[in-house]
């Protein structure tokens, strides 16, 4: 039997993350083992619509093969013939580290052989910070996007980590057009509580990054409630704070909050959610085999936007 907490209506990629995406510099990317039927749908998609130029690396014969079934001529695009997984992850991989490629795409090949490449010190993708997940959430009537870190990456992140992601979070919103988002450091509860020490992180947080980074509101701990009702707010008597009720960004304590936050917007509402890693020299695309074809459309168009800021 379906659950009846499942959304219906299909995800749909935001009007204005296109928009800006077709508005700055068509960037490069290199898809990891291109040569399966989704890589090959998503790069056809986003070619089309005018925000990417595929580079494709992987055997020849399986990539030219997707191509024909999908009727696309990709004879103006470069091809690098690559057999196996690692040589294909490390090849796109060092095409954007030496400058030949913006965006770093996963295609068909597993997440730690791609993440290894990436992260391969000889490819030259590495640059001292620390790397971070951003989701971009958007629900499918339209309003203000959610940016949501870290629900891919780092399994436990330290403070430092969640300092940079909330830094990355800020720069992100300034670039697509929001002049002074509001950042909550997430916890189950307002007020700090031994017990619970994701809210003690969560204040120290919220007194660095007032400190540390300029452009935006910060708040921490609050519990889900208080970072996005206006109602819950007010009735704990929390008017008063920057934030509360109001958040852009949630900066979550764990990958387990993270993860089960961004799969439950995604599945119970119909949000688009579009994924990337920062803190590298390039964007870097993870996608999975299951998510929707707007999700991974959005992914690119938000890759696009960065890349080229």
């Amino acid at each position: 039997m379906v659950s009846p907490f499942l959304a219906t209506q299909p995800a749909v990629v935001p009007d204005s993350l296109l928009t800006l995406a077709k508005s700055a510099k068509t960037p490069r990317v290199a898809i990891a083992r291109a040569g399966a039927p989704l890589p090959m749908q998503a790069a056809k998609q986003a070619t089309d619509a005018g925000i990417m130029i595929p580079m494709f690396f992987g055997e020849q014969d399986a990539i030219t093969a997707e191509a024909l079934a999908l009727d696309w001529d990709i004879s103006p695009y470069t091809l690098h013939h690559c057999v196996g997984e690692q040589a294909a992850g490390m090849a796109a991989a060092k095409a954007c580290g030496e400058g030949r490629a913006d965006i770093l795409m996963k295609g068909h090949l597993h997440t730690d052989v791609f993440m290894k490449a990436a992260l391969n010190r000889d490819n030259g993708l590495r640059t001292g910070g620390r790397l971070v997940h951003v989701f971009h959430i958007s629900h499918p009537t339209g309003g203000a996007p959610i940016l949501l870190s870290d629900g891919a990456v780092n399994v436990a992140p330290d403070l430092e980590t969640r300092q940079a992601s909330a830094a990355i979070c800020v720069d992100m919103l300034h670039k697509l057009g929001t002049k002074n988002p509001k950042v909550a450091f997430l916890s189950a509860t307002e007020s700090v509580i031994p017990a619970v020490p994701s809210s003690g992180d969560a204040r120290s947080l919220r007194d660095w990054a007032r400190k540390n980074i300029q452009g935006a509101e910060f708040s921490g701990p609050l519990a889900l409630d208080l970072a996005l009702s206006p109602q819950s707010a007010e009735i704990k008597g929390m008017t008063d704070d920057p934030v509360a009720g109001r958040a852009d960004v949630l900066i979550v304590p764990d990958i387990v909050t993270g993860n089960t936050l961004f799969k439950a917007m995604v599945y119970m509402t119909g949000a688009c959610a579009a994924g990337v890693v920062m803190g590298a020299k390039v964007p870097i695309l993870l996608t999975s085999r299951a998510d929707p074809a707007a999700g991974r459309m959005a992914s690119v168009a938000l890759a696009a936007i960065v890349s080229g800021s």
